[in-house]
């Protein structure tokens, strides 16, 4: 399975929901998602199936920008504060 990308727009907030497998070439679909002038987005990560380095790298940077990533698995969590320590 491929990326796929919902957006929900409750009311406090704009949730993309991604689901399936993101890889680099995935990310700007991703990030033109997050550029649309709309409430504060959230990333919802419950379904993701697999990321790659690159994309551990831009989730540190979405949440170092202030977008919260709900759902997100312990493995993908757990990755991602490996590599802020570094």
């Amino acid at each position: 399975m491929t990326l796929r990308i919902e957006r929900a727009l409750p009311l406090e907030r704009t949730v993309i929901r991604l689901i399936g497998r993101i890889r680099s070439e995935s990310l700007a679909d991703v990030r033109r998602e997050l550029e649309r002038p709309e409430l504060k987005p959230a990333l919802d990560l419950r379904e993701v199936s697999l990321v790659d380095a690159d994309v551990v790298g831009f989730l540190i940077d979405c949440e170092n920008g202030g977008i919260e990533l709900v759902h997100c698995s312990p493995f993908i969590r757990e990755w991602m504060d490996r590599e802020r320590s570094k």
